[in-house]
């Protein structure tokens, strides 16, 4: 039997979806999960997220984190003269979101707190820091290696 065009255009477009079909397959294989849940309602509330940006940036080194992998802790120091903190910090992992935690902020006396990292896996994190204090509200991203 003699291939002609005809027989080109059968293969050609077969071959077509055939990659389709794969491609299909594996992209529905994908693992999407470091994607935010509530991704719209993030993207309405951004300009509340900038403010708390620009409360943290008018702190400036008042308020500071602190890894010491040897130590096994992270410490936050929030400024002195803010008495009731308040908030969350979150450890975000960029490489599986089934490992991110979250602890309530509890700052001693001297409004420092000290989390052990023991619990944590070794390598980046992204430290999360959203907390209110004297009704403004911050928020501090710091990239920590444990």
């Amino acid at each position: 039997m003699k291939l002609h065009w005809g027989h080109g255009i059968a293969i050609f477009y077969s071959l077509f979806v055939a990659v389709l079909v794969f491609q299909v397959i594996r992209s529905t294989a994908y693992d999407n999960s470091l994607v935010s849940e509530a991704y719209y309602k993030d993207d309405i509330n951004y300009q509340q997220h900038y403010d708390k940006l620009q409360n943290t940036l008018s702190v400036g080194d008042d308020f500071k984190v602190v890894a010491d992998k040897d130590a096994g802790f992270v410490e936050l120091s929030f400024p002195s003269y803010h008495k009731d903190v308040s908030g969350v910090i979150y450890f975000f992992n960029p490489t599986s979101s089934g490992k991110d935690v979250k602890f309530p902020i509890k700052a001693n006396a001297e409004n420092v707190q000290r989390i052990p990292t023991a619990a944590l896996s070794e390598g980046l994190w992204k430290l999360k820091v959203d907390w209110t204090a004297a009704s403004k509200a911050y928020y501090s991203e710091t990239a920590i290696t444990l």
